[in-house]
């Protein structure tokens, strides 16, 4: 690793503070490196800065950016020590409360800043007169085929499309009367204007309202709250939609709205548990401190806002949701951008919304992984970003590819998606293309006109610059509309048999359901689960506590635990005592249970079924204790880092005198900071099983884990994990221990403390020619365990996301191999700036104050333009007031640094190809002896 080469590089890494509908109550000092401003100064002057030649002096410092950025050893301690005591002290963020004036660079995206996919064209018809019409977030078409807007902080808008080659002027935007504001969602249905308002402001209540025409004048001018449901910021009510059969709307909610009564026919199972077993830890700076599950639930709600079902719940902030031909409900639910490269972190995902569903956001560490048994993974995994609006291209005037696509729209990062869906089974599988980009573009809604065909979508939110633009097909491909009909699919009408017993008790249901429990579709398995659920449970209890298929139980006995026992931290005073005799039932089926005899997704709910098992029926005698041991100590460790997620945790629990040894030892192995993390987090309280030794090992992992980089918590998460620690330690090992605790972590960069296995080797600049040829004929017989290792050591996990672990810096390299070969992907590393992910483009922003900062655009709020400006620290931010904003351009300097294979050998450099090309799958045919 040529660490020298990175640090002449100012571009992207990859964070936003939060998302659209997510501000923070303060955000690091963002003022950029002193000594990079002093040493700009004279070459400011030099080339003129403080006059008209601001232009070429841009070039100039471009051209000069090494002698800026390359400090030597002592400077770059003194930034480090300068940036870390930065960060200790926030500077408080306040929201705006106007748009600014559209001067400088805050103005609307101009369209030589935005790209279209090969065939289309963007033209913006409106940038929004911020001051009198606010920022804009959402839209929609009333009965005549008008578009319909919505200022974030404000009122409606009508607008008529203009025809082609047109603009519009401020004349040609009609404000509506209706007395309504901070509108998040809308939809025309029922003959009339439904609405979801989420008033930050709390200037009226938030919740589901209906505009209507009173006497037939085509304006606009009746307002009903049909139920009001309480938001506390900013993931509250969104979107409203109708359901498939046109008889109910979808509500779409985040996680900091208080459900309204629920109606005893909701398809969800009303059996909240944040069901962790190891004390959760809260998110380190505060957000969303308490709140307990159900987190944001997508209502089915009748027309009248009269009767609400939970449809489905576990969302994060899902901001909008779209149905497409099958009837299938698809959202875009939000990652928690503090929690980046920690093992619990989970991108922005796109999920098929199901009957019943849960989705396992839980604040802080708590979230469900998506090989939890007890909710349901997303379809498609996007990366860090801000969901906004959803539509698909039902009625576009497009190719048949893009009328078939499902359209999710990034806030922060400035995409429009096209989600290409294919059924698998009862669900779909996914591939994600860039439709429309720009920098910035914070994209807040888009929607298909009936009219015209084309494509409308708003920029705005936050009280920044809007824009509304239109999106045409002008290449050679036919428009012709594909034909409207859905899919068929046996395994889609099972599971929709098995959701019609959801939230209503069958004498059915137990015999049609249960034969389902071991299907290899896990959206059936869920479907069946769910609908046994919601019977009594007098009727299946014994069922599956008996239950001779193992498969089967394993599920069953999931179900049984949700529903007799109740989380701690969801028990009140009406809650009975726990169940002791049902406790021991439930153990001893699960003591019954040949694991040998189970696959490892079915090994999963069986471990994941104890657990709950355990934190709601609490911890049983110490016989029982020693015989869960004998059970769960020989499989640890697992073949997989899922299982021993599960296995760790729960050993660790249960105090096993094993399990420190084995953590340890993993902890050591483990390629990856998120691997490392878990397994420390796991033992942070366990008091059996340590020896002086092992104990030394723990807290010197903890002085290594201090270089580790994250979000804006990481940090607070590693000393959350580092305190129960320390109290986990009698006064005997602390005094013993004393000079390890005390002791402070020598600062690394996070490539130096990856790389270190390449320390003192000799350099060798490798060409693509000879790693092309010997690519050709050596990736056979490959050793996968050292190229997951070579994976961590050349720094890639520091950036890139691979599986559920790494970064967020860099593009997701999970599925490399199915867009690159060998011989290109040797080429994207050796030369980095050939060719150039759009997402992760850095920007070049020239300030009328003669500042270059060059970065990533990660956030946008009112005036101010955050970028990120450190590859391998998420933090690393510089706001800057687009007001003063002289000139923006687009960097054609790759953030990765050239020369990563310098210092690999030739089979190292195989082994992590092959590593890549395999999506790391160890059964792949390069690593087959």
């Amino acid at each position: 690793m040529n660490l020298a080469s990175l640090r002449l590089i100012l571009s992207p890494a990859a964070q936003r503070p939060v998302d659209l509908i997510d501000i923070p109550e303060s955000t690091p000092s963002c003022q950029p490196d002193a000594s990079a401003r002093s040493a700009a100064w004279p070459l400011a002057s030099v080339c003129g800065l403080q006059s008209t030649g601001r232009r070429i002096a841009a070039i100039c410092l471009s051209l000069l950016c090494v002698a800026m950025f390359v400090p030597d050893a002592a400077a770059q301690n003194g930034a480090a020590k300068a940036k870390a005591k930065a960060r200790k002290t926030p500077a408080k963020r306040t929201r705006p409360t106007s748009v600014g004036p559209a001067i400088g660079g805050n103005t609307a995206t101009p369209i030589d800043r935005i790209k279209a996919a090969e065939g289309f064209e963007v033209e913006l018809l409106y940038s929004v007169p911020g001051e009198e019409q606010g920022s804009w977030v959402n839209l929609c078409t009333d009965d005549k085929g008008r578009i319909l807007v919505s200022d974030q902080f404000g009122g409606l808008y009508r607008i008529t499309p203009p025809p082609a080659g047109e603009t519009l002027q401020a004349a040609d935007v009609e404000q509506v009367p209706a007395d309504i504001r901070a509108v998040n969602g809308m939809v025309w249905a029922f003959g009339a204007l439904y609405v979801g308002v989420n008033d930050y402001e709390q200037k009226i209540p938030s919740g589901l309202y209906r505009v209507s025409d009173s006497d037939g004048d085509d304006s606009l001018d009746k307002v009903e709250l049909l139920h009001e449901v309480k938001s506390r910021g900013d993931h509250g009510v969104h979107a409203v939609m109708p359901t498939p059969d046109g008889k109910a709307l979808y509500l779409v909610t985040g996680n900091n709205t208080t459900p309204p009564p629920l109606a005893d026919s909701s398809p969800v199972r009303q059996v909240w548990g944040e069901d962790h077993l190891l004390p959760s830890m809260p998110d380190g700076r505060g957000h969303n401190r308490g709140v307990l599950a159900p987190g944001g639930i997508i209502y089915r709600v009748t027309p009248d806002g009269k009767t609400f079902e939970a449809y489905a719940s576990g969302f994060r902030n899902v901001f909008d949701a779209a149905v497409n031909r099958d009837g299938e409900l698809f959202t875009y639910d939000a990652d928690m951008e503090y929690d980046f490269n920690t093992p619990w972190y989970r991108p922005t995902r796109i999920c098929l919304v199901t009957s019943g569903a849960e989705f396992g956001w839980r604040n802080g560490a708590g979230k469900r992984m998506p090989f939890y048994a007890d909710n349901l993974p997303g379809v498609l995994d996007i990366g860090p970003g801000s969901p906004t609006g959803m539509t698909f291209g039902y009625g576009a005037k497009f190719p048949a590819k893009y009328q078939d696509a499902l359209y999710a729209l990034d806030w922060s990062w400035g995409k429009l998606y096209a989600i290409h869906l294919e059924p698998s089974g009862s669900s779909y599988t996914a591939t994600k293309e860039e439709f429309v980009t720009g920098a910035p573009l914070p994209i807040t809604d888009a929607i298909i006109c009936p009219q015209d065909g084309a494509m409308y979508f708003t920029i705005g939110g936050r009280r920044v610059q809007s824009g509304l633009y239109r999106v045409t097909y002008v290449g050679d491909q036919s428009t012709e509309p594909v034909q409207a009909k859905a899919t068929k699919s046996k395994a889609r009408q099972t599971r929709h048999m098995l959701e019609a017993f959801h939230g209503q008790q069958d004498p059915q249901a137990i015999s049609v359901a249960w034969p389902y429990l071991d299907d290899q579709d896990r959206f059936i398995r869920f479907a069946a689960r769910t609908a046994i659920e919601h019977q009594p449970t007098d009727q299946w209890a014994d069922k599956a506590l008996n239950e001779s298929d193992a498969a089967k139980q394993v599920e069953a006995l999931l179900a049984l635990a949700r529903v007799t026992g109740v989380c701690p931290q969801h028990r009140d005073d009406s809650t009975a005592a726990v169940d002791t005799d049902m406790r021991e039932k439930l153990l001893d089926a699960v003591l019954s249970i040949d694991v040998a005899r189970l696959t490892e997704t079915q090994q999963l709910t069986l471990h994941r079924a104890t657990q709950i098992i355990l934190n709601r029926f609490g911890r049983p005698d110490d016989a029982m204790i020693d015989r869960l041991i004998a059970k769960f100590d020989p499989l640890f460790p697992a073949s997989t880092p899922e299982l021993n997620w599960l296995l760790c945790e729960t050993l660790a629990w249960l105090q096993s005198p094993t399990v420190a040894q084995k953590a340890i030892a993993l902890i050591q192995d483990a390629p990856t900071q998120e691997e490392q993390m878990q397994y420390a987090r796991s033992i942070r309280m366990l008091k059996a099983g340590w020896t002086p030794e092992l104990h030394t090992a723990y807290f010197e992992w903890f002085l290594k884990a201090a270089n580790y980089k994250g979000g804006a918590s990481f940090d607070q998460f590693i000393q959350f994990i580092r305190d129960d620690a320390v109290a986990s330690l009698s006064e005997t090992q602390k005094a013993e221990m004393a000079e390890l605790l005390a002791r402070k972590p020598v600062k690394k960069s996070a490539l130096e403390n990856l790389g270190q296995i390449f320390e003192g080797r000799p350099e060798k600049k490798w060409t693509l020619e000879e790693l092309s040829a010997a690519a050709r004929t050596g990736l056979k017989q490959r050793d996968f365990e050292n190229g997951r290792k070579m994976f961590a050591a050349t720094g890639c996990y520091a950036c890139h996301r691979f599986g559920d672990q790494g970064g967020m810096t860099g593009p997701d390299l999970t599925s490399a191999g199915r867009r690159y070969s060998p011989h290109d992907l040797l080429d994207q590393v050796i030369h980095p700036s050939k060719v150039i992910n759009d997402q992760f483009s850095a920007v070049k922003v020239l300030t009328d104050d003669g500042r270059i900062h060059v970065g990533v655009v990660v956030n946008l709020n009112g005036d101010s333009m955050t970028i990120n400006t450190d590859l391998t620290d998420p933090n690393d931010r510089v706001n800057i007031d687009r007001k003063t904003i002289e000139e923006m351009m687009v960097s054609k300097t790759s953030a990765m640094p050239e020369g990563l294979f310098n210092r690999m050998t030739q089979d190292e450099i195989l082994d992590l190809v092959a590593y890549l090309i395999s999506a790391g799958d160890p059964k792949h045919e390069f690593f087959k002896n």
